[in-house]
């Protein structure tokens, strides 16, 4: 995926009247899952490190509403995380 592809993407969690993504943001995509190919804005969200996982809530998961799609960053690649899972 080239960066302008990357930049048209939606937001995971964004209103549905601005679903792109903002200049001056930094973001990861989700890979895999429920929430596959929306774009995560990781902006100033995990201070000096990456997370070992993030649960996400979504309501189209394994669990429905109520539940979480869970993702973990792809270690050599820290513009993915990678779906592991669904959680209640």
């Amino acid at each position: 995926m080239d960066e302008a592809e990357f930049m048209r993407g939606r937001v995971y969690g964004a209103e549905h009247g601005d679903p792109g993504p903002r200049t001056g943001h930094v973001y990861a995509q989700l890979v895999g899952g429920p929430l596959d190919g929306l774009l995560l804005d990781v902006t100033g969200t995990f201070g000096d490190g990456r997370p070992e996982s993030i649960a996400l809530p979504t309501e189209i998961g394994r669990y429905g509403p109520g539940g979480r799609a869970v993702y973990a960053p792809r270690p050599p690649d820290a513009r993915r995380f990678d779906w592991q899972g669904d959680a209640p």
